[in-house]
């Protein structure tokens, strides 16, 4: 399952397809939206994506990792839109027979779609106030 969506993100939905008799263990990251980014204090997040690039990074990261740790239990999917605090902001779930695969697994996922994939974020204050970060605004919007 790999989803760029504007929905809330229900872990348990993850969990439950990467979660199988052959596996022994499940690693599960959650990237959630904070309060304060240095000494900013934010009052949300917003995202944007081009979804088809996206989906399809997504899917070539995913692709890699099950080659890697030999896994077919992988499910990612990473909001769009606004990102309240404390709301989760992108979901990586992995299921392998072995708990230091599920570890490895997930932290490669994760480290690689911060690294490749054509998603921006806006931290916006309290005041309203936002601004897309360095390096990650979107070429088509804003």
């Amino acid at each position: 399952m790999i989803e760029i969506t504007d929905r809330p993100i229900v872990p348990q939905d993850f969990i439950s397809r990467v979660n199988k008799k052959h596996n022994g263990a499940v690693s599960v990251f959650m990237g959630t939206v904070r309060d304060f980014v240095g000494d900013t204090r934010l009052a949300y997040m917003e995202y944007d994506a081009y979804t088809e690039m996206a989906e399809k990074k997504l899917a070539d990261i995913v692709d890699e990792a099950k080659t890697r740790w030999n896994t077919q239990e992988i499910a990612v999917a990473h909001r769009v839109g606004r990102v309240d605090l404390t709301e989760i902001s992108v979901i990586v779930a992995v299921g392998t027979p072995h708990r230091s695969q599920a570890f490895e697994a997930c932290r490669f996922i994760i480290d690689r779609i911060k690294e490749a994939a054509p998603i921006w974020k806006k931290e916006v204050d309290e005041k309203g106030r936002g601004e897309w970060v360095k390096g990650q605004v979107p070429s088509v919007k804003e």
